[in-house]
């Protein structure tokens, strides 16, 4: 060896980016015509980047958001968020929100955002709780910002990496409420493992407020003390901070059913607070039941992405794919060291395929680079197969 340098072998290809975060937060409040920035125009918005609750306070734009939306962002940095980016959506009128159509025009702009801003990884929208229900009779019950949420769950599904946590709707109880749950997870089930709804709403004594902002943080602190991997964590058996009662005070023999309709319950018990007594997404899937089994596989996917964004301006060859399937094959080593992957041995339960049969001519052609990736998460009992697509159709 020369003086003066130094030989260092690398065990962990270069190219490997930053650990993917799961505990950033983007919510979005709705804005009034009477709130409206000078100039604005229905389904512009305004983006704030909080990383305390002051910035929201002291912020000149604070006057346009609604007391339960800043009640949210305190609620979510009191329960260990960190960071949040808010959103204030201009909304000509609330019928913005009841329609497919209205709400793909309405939402176009700051869907578009989101989807060039990569560190978001959970979605809250508290407004929207407040929507009127519609409960005909003999018909099944409609809440006016069904459409609303349809479109944030496809948008988590588009991204692979956003989970969308929902508010239980104003004014739904009982039956009532699992007969619309019911009926909401049947719906576009392909979307429904993208979220969960929580009930029932949270009260910090007179003041009454949807819970999806203070779970939000719950997600965040359960991530930020299991770290790099919190996300392998269920969301429950947590206190939420800050929260004197629920509006509504659940016997056990409620929660449990509760929780078997895919209905996280928020229960009160004696000496240690207000709890969360419950960890399932809204998909009748049994492999997507549970939030942190949806989670692993979504930050696994986004890990796998970021990492390997370098080949898309590579020689679409044998040789590529050998080297992919290398670099993926070491991180998912890691990740079953950590213990998000179900196995007792290496490559038990984790398979990587990257050849020519997943990269036909036309595929290449078109500029694509395809990875499939088989792995078991932990909590899962089945297999979860992740179609990692590099590069995009030329334009």
């Amino acid at each position: 060896m020369r003086p003066g340098i130094t030989i260092k072998h690398a065990t962990l290809p270069a190219r490997r980016s930053e650990f993917v975060r799961c505990d950033i937060l983007g919510m979005i409040a709705l804005v009034p015509p009477s709130r409206w920035p000078p100039n604005a125009s229905r389904g512009d918005f305004l983006e704030l980047l909080l990383d305390e609750p002051s910035h929201l306070g002291a912020h000149p734009a604070r006057y346009m958001f609604s007391t339960a939306t800043r009640q949210a962002v305190g609620s979510f940095f009191e329960n260990g968020g960190e960071r949040c980016h808010l959103f204030g959506l201009c909304v000509a009128e609330m019928n913005d929100l009841a329609g497919a159509q209205a709400v793909a025009g309405l939402l176009s702009s700051l869907l578009q955002h989101l989807r060039t801003t990569e560190e978001i990884s959970i979605l809250v929208a508290p407004d929207t709780a407040f929507t009127p229900i519609i409960h005909p009779p003999g018909a099944r019950i409609l809440c006016q910002a069904e459409p609303f949420w349809e479109a944030l769950l496809a948008h988590c599904r588009e991204m692979g990496n956003r989970f969308f946590i929902m508010d239980s709707p104003w004014g739904l109880h009982g039956q009532a409420l699992v007969g619309w749950v019911r009926s909401f997870r049947e719906r576009e089930p392909a979307t429904r493992s993208f979220g969960a709804i929580y009930y029932p709403w949270l009260q910090q004594r007179d003041l009454l407020f949807p819970p999806s902002g203070t779970m939000a943080g719950v997600f965040a602190r359960v991530e930020k003390q299991h770290e790099p991997f919190g996300v392998v964590w269920p969301p429950a058996n947590v206190e939420l901070r800050g929260i004197t009662h629920t509006h509504v005070d659940l016997a056990w023999d409620e929660v449990g059913s509760l929780a078997e309709q895919a209905i996280n319950p928020l229960v009160i018990q004696p000496g240690r607070g207000v709890m969360v007594w419950g960890a399932r997404t809204l998909s009748r899937e049994r492999s997507w039941r549970y939030i942190n089994s949806r989670r692993i596989s979504s930050m696994i996917a986004e890990q796998l992405r970021r990492d390997n964004e370098w080949a898309v301006f590579e020689p679409n060859d044998a040789r590529l794919w050998k080297v992919l399937e290398r670099d993926v094959g070491v991180r998912l080593e890691e990740f079953w060291r950590a213990g998000l992957l179900t196995s007792e041995t290496r490559h038990g339960d984790y398979e990587i395929k990257c050849d020519s049969e997943v990269n036909p001519p036309a595929e290449r052609e078109a500029g694509r680079m395809n990875v499939q990736v088989r792995i078991r998460p932990v909590g899962t009992t089945e297999h979860i197969t992740i179609d990692l697509r590099l590069g995009e159709s030329p334009t």
